[in-house]
């Protein structure tokens, strides 16, 4: 095997598209706290989340190794195809886990390290192996996936308010109707393995999709607090009603029976459309806009 296959094959390891989204979302947090610019500092947050996130999705690999083989949309994962051996995901994953505590300790502060160190716990502790005992393994994942933006924020400030919990809250939402209706369009799969998740359990997909849409409103009710305390202006409060109200309308039309596949899926690419619409509008209106 080549050396730039090896790369490549390290690479997907640590599943690069969501540990970027991870990353971003520390971004989110640690600009829209609005801190004096400093570099080794913002470049802390990057690497140190980078790092995180990496490592966590390739030990969550490691501990899913039968599972992912067994599931057709993971079976050619590297560690199932045999292309990484497990001790070595072992040892990259927690290396990685454990420079990224470092990073952040040195050039950040110990409470942004301590919410990296809860991501790192949440996911690997708790919801990865709820995937296989819980019916509420999405909302477990959905709590350690909204710690990222507290990464970024405590970064900056080293303490928490409100808008800091608003962007914990707003992850945290989102991620319930997001993951769901891929849960639902790859029932199949988590079904061949027996993932109590609701997905698999709920056959007619009316559970998923009310559940899909109390979440949405939630979602819709949060992103507009830090304007009703003044947190933010109208530019940011028209992005988060207009978006916040598709986003509703989808998991409203999830809802409807006859075409749930179809509606899943509309909420999916709604879902991937919306959490930059929302956090990019609320970054611009705290640098540029909030006095």
């Amino acid at each position: 095997m080549s050396a730039a296959a090896k790369f490549s094959d390290y690479l997907e390891l640590t599943k690069p598209r969501l540990s970027m989204l991870s990353v971003v979302t520390a971004l989110v947090g640690y600009a829209a706290a609005r801190p004096p610019l400093i570099w080794s500092e913002l470049l802390a947050v990057i690497v140190g989340t980078s790092l995180a996130a990496g490592g966590v999705a390739v030990i969550n690999q490691w501990m899913e190794i039968d599972t992912d083989a067994r599931m057709r949309r993971t079976a050619s994962r590297p560690l199932p195809t045999g292309k990484i051996q497990p001790g070595s995901a072992f040892v990259l994953g927690w290396l990685m886990c454990i420079v990224s505590l470092g990073v952040l300790f040195v050039k950040t502060n110990g409470l942004a390290t301590l919410f990296t160190l809860f991501t790192i716990i949440s996911y690997l502790g708790w919801y990865t192996p709820a995937k296989r005992t819980s019916r509420w393994s999405t909302e477990i994942g959905a709590l350690a996936g909204a710690f990222p933006p507290l990464i970024g924020w405590t970064a900056a400030e080293n303490h928490i308010t409100a808008l800091g919990w608003t962007l914990f809250g707003l992850l945290f939402f989102w991620q319930i109707p997001h993951f769901l209706a891929i849960g639902w369009m790859y029932r199949y799969d988590y079904g061949a393995v027996k993932f109590p998740m609701l997905p698999v359990r709920d056959e007619t997909g009316s559970k998923v999709a009310w559940w899909s849409f109390i979440n949405a409103v939630a979602l819709l009710v949060v992103t507009l607090i830090p304007v009703f305390l003044h947190l933010t202006t109208a530019l940011y409060g028209g992005a988060a009603l207009g978006c916040g109200l598709w986003f509703v309308w989808r998991a409203w039309g999830f809802t409807r029976p006859g075409s749930r596949e179809l509606a899943a899926r509309r909420l999916f690419f709604t879902s991937i459309a919306y959490l930059p619409l929302v956090c990019g509008a609320l970054v611009i209106d705290r640098l540029f806009f909030v006095t």
